[in-house]
């Protein structure tokens, strides 16, 4: 197959702390970063950001500008169409390209004095980094993020409000000198500050610090009726003066000016997770009532709705940034395709997003679409290529190619850890763009000849991560392209199969009648063999001996486990696109197991036709049919069993699968449409019932408590299993016995969930 299975180099990769976790690099799209030399006009790509909040507030949003030193594909904006969870509802965001502008550095470095402070504001709820990043602050050559997040103008001619751009001040002097045409007119009038004396007009609609307590305000106009000498608002029966007094120790000079309506500056969140709670009411204390002389100028003129709208901003530039990373790595992987496949960047996304970012999307689902598609791709590959081979050897062979360990070795052979989002979206982390005092810097890394990505950092990101990222890409690609976008992608990560029908050398030839009911076979499965020596040899346990028969059925268990296990998936896929990734991994570990195969076996009496010699197997046959009768027939699920069961009989259902696929010349939708009679009822969203061992476990990791189970020596053949979890102050505690320990294991599951439901229940 040429693949090799190679240890992973820890050396190279950089070892984590943790075993199986490796230190990683953290990609940053090159879109975002500035290639080029400064120049006298420095053009930007301009996209308008549309802001529409669907719920009632009495601040509203406007729209921003972003832009870009390089041009967005029409797939990245037309995927920025999205909703973000709002404490007090949905708010929807659009990108839309509007046009091209060219600034002189100095405009640049306006705006970006304009970014840094309000971000830096707004995150860090504090000054004390603004005026240490923009003393000398200037432009630089070196490799640097560089965008713009600009308030947009509605007025005809521009795009851009430079009066908030330009609203970053650093003296009273420079307010004086800026200020002409007073939109106050002839109402002007001017308020003492920390910062010196303002018009009116500059103080009414500004971004303020108090240093007595620390805050930041918005500053929305003046009370036209409250001056320091008023009584407080709020019930209480002293002046402002005297509570400033009492309070801080503040003595105010000019208690008749007239105060300031302010309200707290807004929080930056991560607006991206999902299931975010919403505000059912906005307090009613969110305003306050600031004398002027307390205030220290930040920005102005700047609105309270610019400074609500861009707290959104860092959320939609990760989704943003994510995005062109999952462009750059859909380029990565195509480059030198020579087949013009469509691979939908939002699918790449979803197969670089784990669980733990919290969004709306993650790579479950097609992790798990992947897996079953490169098990079946592999099982079918090798049992074409090795057909003398035992099926231990094949099953050996497998797992060097669909292990974590080897999935993971290519992963990192293609770079691909540097893609994946391992966790949520973190605002005090995210790099304002222009801000260089952090830590993190920009390194240029190649991704191939042609190819180039920037790095910020390292991660640790642990085996199991890389190998799901892996399984859905793979499912990414056969979603959306079909089964040859998978052996494309399989192929570039080095991967070799084909689904090429290779005659099968059949290791026997056999009067088939003699040995099985072929009429009935045929006629339960709804399928002619056109050899039915293969229908013999699906049915042959390992134990019986006959002068023409040369091989069991475990070599067709291989192929026919691996072909089931994919139909069905890809059936659960299509059938319930709506499906959470949770619920569609929890159906199919319902649908694609050994419990259900050996009761659909019994149900159907195919136990019956198995051909063996061995009083032990007849045996284990007899009592898994007794315990299956004693449960409804109607349903196909078997974690209701109460004992253990004989593997033989799940064994040949899927044996018979690939008899099937391979007599019909690897037709998958036939060897679908011969089984499924057998396994209906199939699972559905309301029918499933979950396997106790995994709804214990998660229950537990839910819960954040530790589950124990220990395994005892056997006792007159059967396995005791203690299963004990604590919770609410209690221990639950149950002990099973089984003739194997997965079954006691399910069994102890079984019961301590049942007493942790009926103890909530209760409560």
């Amino acid at each position: 197959m040429g693949v090799v299975n190679k240890k992973m180099d820890t050396t190279q990769q950089g070892s984590g702390s943790e075993p199986g976790t490796y230190e990683q690099p953290i990609y940053f799209p090159p879109e975002l970063v500035n290639q080029c030399p400064q120049e006298s006009k420095i053009t930007y790509h301009c996209y308008l950001i549309e802001l529409k909040q669907k719920f009632d507030f009495n601040v509203s949003v406007h729209d921003i500008v972003l832009a870009t030193r390089t041009e967005l594909e029409s797939d990245i904006i037309a995927n920025m169409n999205l909703d973000l969870q709002v404490d007090r509802g949905i708010l929807t965001v659009n990108l839309k390209h509007i046009g091209v502008m060219h600034l002189t550095p100095e405009e640049v470095l306006t705006a970006r004095r304009f970014q840094i402070t309000l971000f830096r504001v707004l995150i860090d709820r504090s000054t004390d980094k603004v005026r240490e990043i923009l003393d000398g602050f200037q432009l630089g050559n070196n490799l640097e993020m560089d965008y713009l997040l600009l308030p947009f103008s509605s007025s005809r001619g521009q795009w851009i409000d430079w009066n908030s751009v330009e609203s970053v001040l650093v003296s009273c002097d420079n307010v004086w000198k800026n200020h002409t045409n007073c939109s106050m007119e002839g109402n002007a009038g001017v308020f003492r500050t920390k910062t010196g004396p303002l018009c009116t007009c500059m103080i009414q609609n500004s971004l303020v610090y108090t240093p007595h307590n620390g805050n930041i305000y918005c500053v929305m106009g003046v009370l036209e009726d409250l001056n320091a000498n008023s009584i407080m608002r709020g019930g209480s029966k002293i002046t402002y003066k005297e509570h400033y007094e009492r309070r801080h120790g503040i003595q105010l000079c000019f208690d008749q000016q007239l105060l300031l309506s302010g309200r707290d500056i807004f929080r930056v969140q991560n607006y991206l997770i999902k299931c975010r709670q919403q505000k059912k009411k906005e307090p009613s204390n969110t305003s306050v009532q600031l004398p002027p002389e307390l205030c220290r100028l930040i920005m102005s003129p700047v609105s309270v709705s610019t400074i609500y709208s861009f707290t959104f901003v860092p959320s939609i530039m990760h989704r943003l940034q994510s995005l062109l990373l999952a462009v750059n790595l859909k380029k990565m992987l195509l480059d030198h395709c020579t087949q013009n496949l469509d691979i939908p960047t939002v699918k790449v996304l979803e197969a670089i997003t784990t669980t733990n970012c919290q969004e709306s999307y993650n790579l479950k689902s097609l992790a798990t679409l992947g897996d079953s598609f490169l098990k079946y791709a592999v099982s079918q590959h090798l049992f074409k290529t090795y057909q003398k081979d035992r099926e231990g050897l094949l099953t050996a062979e497998k797992e060097k190619v669909i292990s974590n360990v080897a999935l993971c070795k290519r992963g990192f052979d293609h770079k691909l850890p540097g893609f994946i989002r391992t966790e949520s979206f973190r605002p005090e982390r995210w790099m304002i763009p222009g801000d260089n005092s952090g830590s993190d810097s920009l390194n240029e890394d190649s991704l191939s000849h042609t190819r180039k990505i920037y790095v910020v950092g390292t991660r640790k990101v642990d085996m199991k991560t890389v190998a799901d990222a892996v399984e859905a890409l793979i499912g990414a690609f056969l979603s959306t392209g079909g089964e040859n976008a998978g052996l494309i992608f399989l192929d570039r990560i080095g991967i070799k199969v084909d689904f090429l029908n290779i005659p099968y050398d059949r290791p026997f030839q056999v009067y088939a009648e003699r040995l099985v009911n072929v009429r009935h076979l045929e006629s339960l499965l709804k399928y002619s063999f056109r050899d039915p020596s293969l229908l013999v040899e699906a049915l042959t346990h390992g134990s019986y001996m006959h002068p023409e028969i040369s091989t069991s059925y475990q070599r067709l268990e291989f192929l026919g486990d691996a072909v089931l296990d994919y139909l069905i998936t890809v059936h659960l896929f299509k059938e319930y696109p709506e499906l959470s990734s949770r619920d569609l991994t929890d159906m199919r570990s319902a649908s694609v197991n050994n419990l259900c195969y050996a009761r659909s076996s019994v149900k159907h009496g195919l136990h019956e036709h198995i051909l063996r010699d061995s009083q032990e197997l007849d045996k284990q046959i007899i009592i898994t049919v007794n315990n299956f009768e004693k449960l409804s027939l109607q349903s196909t699920f078997g974690w209701e069993s109460e004992s253990s069961f004989c593997e033989v009989l799940a064994d040949i259902v899927e044996s018979l699968a690939g008899a099937i696929f391979i007599d019909s010349g690897y037709d998958k939708e036939r060897v679908f449409q011969s089984i499924r009679p057998l396994l209906e009822p199939l699972i559905t969203p309301d029918t499933i019932k979950f396997n106790p061992v995994s709804e214990l476990k998660e229950f537990c990791e839910k819960e954040h408590i530790e589950m124990n189970i220990s395994v005892d020596s056997q006792i007159d053949g059967m396995f005791p299993v203690t299963v004990e979890v604590e919770a609410n102050d209690r221990l639950f505690r149950h002990t099973s016995l089984s003739s194997n320990t997965k079954t006691a294991k399910r069994l102890a599951c079984q019961e301590v969930l049942k007493s942790l439901k009926e103890s909530t229940s209760g409560t």
